[in-house]
């Protein structure tokens, strides 16, 4: 690189720049760098929409929208969350207006999402993007893409792009759950600072578990990033790991969890999420937990099993934002809860929860699902009934206080929990087999817990309970 030119040491700077001088500036720099950060953030919106759309055609979610858009990976969330949101919703029309204009179908067929959010940040969002090759390519159709729009809104009788968007569903706001994680924080401490901005109660049934006003958003929050608290996620088909670092503090530390995660991106998350809670008794693996043969002398001290496999995610489904996926409309077509994909899921949940109920040494086996449907609940755990049996377990009741059981479809249903969205709260489903002690009767949960972690001693055993997390087949498993 040459050297600057020679400068005269007496040169004439020239007067200072004034007040009025520095605002033109401060607005061009101001400009320069919003436009920067939109730049960025139709890119990352168009990478969680690609995920987003491949899994929602595939039927194999790599995660929920919302989970996608938090990822660590993610940096601008807020704008990112904003521009995968309005694209989902004008999608259609997005695709037909697109499609009318030809771009699809040349080169810029490769970078389809970016087009589509791109597109839509043009036409019904910011109106105008400066930096970018698609950028470029949108602003030049824009006229050509905005009387298309209008073709469409005339040939459909309606007067704006807003008539075509039909009514979509509505989130109810919820409350904001967020879960003490106790291996680096007291539960007291997070109240005292988080009361400093927000109002916080305390869960009436669930140990260090607080609730925040709805749509409070902490996601940059110091007890956040720092690991202190976990934001209670509602997504059963990604692996952020909440459940696996909420077992090892329940362990208190102690004891061995092996989290196994198929997917190799999920895995990532898994080791962010583990990395900030601050446990070290936690051993990552790629694994499935249907292989796991339950005779290997590897797993004999497995006591105790969380199967949370995956589901419909018909519980969640609004909350998750399903309702924007193109697959929604498709879906309410149909009767959803006998669909071939729920009675598909049904026969693999079966399958898990028997593999998991034949471990030798298990005393006890969570089964969950974020379903409403009685295909996936009620109908999995009485057909397992009889193989239970058969082992010594029997239903217990996981938290007695709560009013609302299982489906009265079969006998023992009454000790099977359900919530519902009536509740305030998402369609969740729990059932708990307890192993009979020999010559006795099975031991009852306590009302505080839906897995009651403790280690004790057994003749013959190491003593110590360990835990295996095998997240999207059966997320958690506890040894």
């Amino acid at each position: 690189m040459p050297p600057p030119p020679h400068q005269p040491k007496n040169r004439s700077r020239g007067p200072a720049p004034t007040g009025e001088n520095r605002r033109p500036q401060r607005r061009m720099a101001s400009r320069d760098a919003a436009e920067r950060a939109a730049f960025f953030a139709r890119r990352e919106a168009a990478a969680v929409l690609r995920r987003v759309l491949r899994g929602d055609a595939t039927r194999r979610a790599a995660g929920s929208i919302k989970s996608l858009v938090y990822s660590p990976t993610v940096r601008n969330k807020r704008a990112t969350f904003a521009l995968v949101c309005q694209t989902l919703k004008y999608l259609s029309i997005l695709k037909e207006v697109l499609t009318s204009s030809g771009i699809l179908n040349s080169k810029w067929k490769k970078q389809e999402e970016l087009v589509y959010v791109t597109t839509y940040d043009i036409l019904f969002g910011q109106g105008i993007a400066v930096s970018g090759s698609v950028e470029q390519l949108i602003m030049q159709q824009k006229d050509s893409l905005r009387t298309t729009l209008d073709k469409v809104c005339a040939r459909r009788k309606v007067s704006c792009a807003e008539d075509l968007l039909g009514n979509k569903t509505a989130v109810k706001p919820k409350p904001r759950f967020l879960r003490v994680n106790t291996l680096k924080i007291t539960t007291e401490s997070v109240i005292e600072e988080l009361n400093k901005i927000h109002m916080v109660d305390k869960d009436d049934m669930i140990p260090d578990m607080l609730v925040l006003p709805p749509g409070t958003d902490l996601h940059n929050h110091p007890l956040v990033t720092d690991g202190k608290v976990f934001l209670q996620v509602i997504d059963a088909c990604a692996a952020p790991g909440n459940k696996t670092v909420h077992l090892a503090a329940l362990m208190n530390g102690k004891g061995s969890i092996i989290a196994c995660e198929l997917n190799k991106e999920r895995a990532k998350t898994l080791q962010h999420t583990v990395r900030r809670s601050g446990a070290n008794n936690i051993q990552i693996v790629n694994g499935d937990f249907l292989e796991v043969d339950r005779n290997d002398p590897s797993y004999a001290e497995v006591r105790a099993i969380l199967l949370d496999p995956s589901c419909s995610g018909s519980g969640i489904s609004t909350e998750r934002l399903d309702y924007l996926l193109p697959s929604h409309s498709r879906d309410n077509q149909d009767d959803a809860s006998t669909s071939s994909r729920v009675m598909k899921l049904s026969a693999f949940q079966k399958k898990a929860l028997s593999h998991a109920l034949s471990f030798p040494s298990v005393e006890r086996v969570v089964y969950s699902t974020c379903s409403i449907h009685q295909a996936e609940n009620e109908d999995v755990v009485n057909s397992v009934l009889p193989l239970a049996t058969s082992l010594g377990f029997e239903l217990a009741t996981p938290f007695p206080q709560w009013h609302r059981r299982g489906l009265p479809v079969f006998q023992g249903s009454e000790h099977l929990l359900r919530t519902d969205p009536e509740d305030g709260l998402e369609g969740f489903f729990i059932a708990l087999f307890v192993r009979k002690e020999v010559g006795g009767t099975s031991e009852e949960p306590s009302e505080d817990a839906t897995v009651e972690v403790r280690t004790k001693r057994v003749p013959g055993r190491r003593n110590g309970v360990r835990a295996f997390s095998s997240l999207r087949l059966s997320r958690m498993i506890l040894w």
